[in-house]
Formats: C-alpha cells, structure tokens, sequence
C-alpha cells in the first residue's frame, strides 16, 4: 500500500527520534495513505518551520507485519477507546505517555477534536460527549510507525 508523508523537505532516511512529543499516537513517524493530506501537512510545515513543501511517497506492507508479529492497533473509527488513547498522547505533562504498540493506524484529532479533549480534561463534558462530536465528523487518516522494528516495512519509492 502506498503511504505519504507531508513535509517541508525530503525524507531520506526515517528518524524517529525527530518526532514531536505530545501527537495523537506519540512520537514516531507518521503517514497517511490520503496524497491530498500529506500534501496540505506538507504546505502547513513549511509555512511553520520553512523549507519546502515536499511529499515523500512509502511503500507499506501491513501484512507482512502483522506475519512477523508487530504490535499493530487499528483504530476503524473515533470510539471512547480511540478518543481516550490520543487524549493520553496529547497529554501535554512531564510523564510522556508511553505505549507498546509498534504501529497505530486510525483517524487524525484535528485543532476542533483537541478543544473537544480540553473540554473534557476540564470536565466540562464527558467522554460520551467527546465521541458523540467525533461521529459526524470527516476524520483523515494516519500510519503510525513508533519502532525501530516497525520501520523494515515502510520503504521509500
């Protein structure tokens, strides 16, 4: 399957020590299998951090991985489970939130899901309240690749 990763250069050679802290999977690197999403991620960081916006295509065999005994989780849809796991990622204290998933796929909490996740930490609304904002919601997509082991099944075309 093909993945995408939007950026503001080439990426060569995945670092995944060059994650950001505090994601929805965690820090790792991520995908997408939507070309129209990384392009707008890539146009978004460049307008950040400079650079060029640039889109770095991956070949993925999920299969494979799940042969070889990955720890893989796939998230279908926003459910309480999902919401609950990217709210413990996103959680911005001292204690990084650590999970023993080698790959997470599933949908992308956007800027409008993160006030809904504040709401909630405030316990403002509850956690049905969280999902129920989530279900009409067009959510993309994300390839999370956390672990050294996980990266033998992702190559760049």
């Amino acid at each position: 399957m093909k993945l995408y990763h939007g950026s503001n250069q080439p990426i060569n050679d995945i670092d995944l020590s060059m994650g950001k802290r505090n994601k929805d999977f965690g820090r790792g690197f991520y995908t997408t299998h939507l070309l129209e999403q990384a392009s707008f991620w890539s146009e978004r960081i460049s307008e950040r951090y400079g650079g060029v916006p640039t889109v770095t295509e991956f070949e993925f065999d999920l299969e494979a991985a799940l042969s070889a005994g990955l720890n893989i989780k796939i998230f279908d849809k926003p459910d309480r489970e999902w919401a609950v796991f990217v709210m413990d990622n996103r959680r911005g204290d001292d204690n990084e939130f650590q999970h023993d998933y080698d790959i997470v796929i599933g949908p992308v909490a956007d800027d409008k899901m993160a006030r809904l996740f504040g709401l909630y930490e405030l316990e403002i609304i509850d956690l049905d309240a969280v999902v129920r904002g989530l279900t009409y919601k067009d959510l993309n997509s994300q390839y999370f690749f956390a672990t050294e082991r996980s990266l033998n099944f992702i190559k760049k075309v």
